[in-house]
C-alpha cells in the first residue's frame, strides 16, 4: 500500500495550497513534520510547524539514524531533516503522508518508501514573478532576485526528476487538485473520496 506523497516546487508555486485543499477532504491525508534546529517563530507549534531540536538533540538523532536525510542552510545557521519516527507513527496509523522536502529527500522517499513524487510548476516564470512581488512586497530586490535564480534552477534541474510536474496556474487551485488527486488514485493510492 502506498502512503508518502512528495508535493515539491518553488515557494510561491501553490504546493501548501494544493496540500491544504486535500488535507480538508479526507481524514486518511497527513503532512510530514520535518526537524529543525531553528527557534521556534510566534504563532508555531512543536510537532505541528516542524519538530524543533537543539543543536545536540538533532546531532543525536541524527547518529540514531532517526534522520536520515537533512540540509544545512548556511545564511539562516540552521538544519532542516526528515524525521523518521514521525512519518513511520503516521504510516503505522494507516494514514498517507505528504512530504515537503527536496530533491535529496525525494530521492530516500522513492527508494525506501516508494513514494511519488509530484512537482507543481507555476504557469510561466513572468506570471510567478508577478506572484511573488505580490505575495512578499518587503523582500528587497536583492532577495528577490536570489529566490528567482533558486525557482529557475529547482525547474531546469531539479523539476525533470520527479515522477509528474503539474501546473499550477493563477485561479486554477481546484483544477491542481484535481489533477494530483487523479496522479495519486492513478498510482494505487487508496482513500476514499
Amino acid at each position: 500500500m502506498k502512503q508518502v506523497v512528495v508535493i515539491a516546487g518553488p515557494s510561491g508555486s501553490g504546493k501548501n495550497a494544493v496540500i491544504g485543499s486535500i488535507l480538508k477532504r479526507n481524514r486518511k491525508f497527513t503532512r510530514l513534520v520535518t526537524v529543525t534546529t531553528r527557534a521556534m517563530r510566534p504563532g508555531e507549534q512543536e510537532g505541528v510547524d516542524y519538530h524543533f531540536l537543539s543543536q545536540e538533540k538533532f546531532d543525536a538523532e541524527l547518529g540514531a539514524g532517526n534522520i536520515p536525510e537533512h540540509r544545512f542552510v548556511p545564511e539562516l545557521n540552521t538544519y532542516y531533516g526528515i524525521y523518521l519516527p514521525d512519518l513511520k507513527e503516521k504510516i503505522q496509523a494507516g494514514k498517507i503522508v505528504f512530504a515537503q522536502v527536496d530533491i535529496e529527500g525525494v530521492r530516500l522517499l522513492k527508494e525506501r518508501f516508494g513514494a511519488v513524487a509530484i512537482f507543481i510548476m507555476p504557469e510561466s516564470l513572468e506570471q510567478f514573478k508577478s506572484r511573488l512581488r505580490v505575495r512578499n512586497p518587503e523582500w528587497s530586490q536583492k532577495e528577490f532576485d536570489a529566490r528567482m535564480r533558486i525557482t529557475e534552477e529547482e525547474m531546469r534541474v531539479h523539476a525533470p526528476q520527479y515522477d509528474y510536474r503539474v501546473t499550477n496556474a493563477d485561479g486554477k487551485l481546484q483544477e491542481t487538485v484535481s489533477q494530483v488527486m487523479d496522479i495519486m488514485h492513478k498510482e494505487g493510492y487508496t482513500f476514499e473520496s
